[in-house]
């Protein structure tokens, strides 16, 4: 049976200061650090699936849409993982954080909680902190994403 691609949303959050939000995995022991993502349910549109996943994976809300990334980005799962599909078909969005901190809980789904940590950093960290599989699709995302956080931030430093 041949496999395919799931579809799925891939979600890059920045603050006032232009920091990314990195979450740590939960059902990983060692440190694995990503953008919050997921699968696309019946019914709905990409933006809608990032705004629900971003909520059910971090409890945020308070986000405005910046940019997307139109065409998916493909990754391919390791050959020893045992899934349906060959790998994910993600579509990428970019969302500034008008929110703070106290917003952020894991815990919003307790039977699912997907990440048990997170932190702030520059977007250009985030390959060098997730699994070599998907480092590629993370490149991509950094080269879109990061001159329009730049773009966004300046402008509001300007007041525009």
């Amino acid at each position: 049976m041949a496999k395919f691609y799931r579809e799925n949303v891939g979600i890059v959050v920045f603050n006032k200061v232009g920091k990314v939000l990195l979450c740590a995995r939960s059902d990983q022991e060692k440190d694995c650090w990503q953008f919050p993502q997921g699968g696309v349910e019946n019914g709905e549109d990409y933006k809608m699936a990032a705004l629900r996943e971003l909520y059910e994976e971090t409890g945020i809300k308070s986000v405005e849409l910046i940019a997307k990334i139109s065409e998916p980005l493909r990754y391919d799962f390791p050959s020893n993982f045992k899934l349906p599909f060959k790998g994910q078909e993600q579509y990428w969005f970019l969302f500034y954080f008008k929110g703070d901190d106290a917003e952020i809980n894991f815990e919003i789904n307790p039977r699912e909680i997907e990440f048990r940590d997170y932190k702030w950093d520059d977007i250009s960290e985030a390959p060098k902190l997730i699994v070599q599989f998907k480092k590629e699709v993370y490149n991509k995302v950094v080269d879109y994403f990061e001159p329009k956080i730049c773009d966004f931030l300046e402008g509001k430093a300007n007041g525009i």
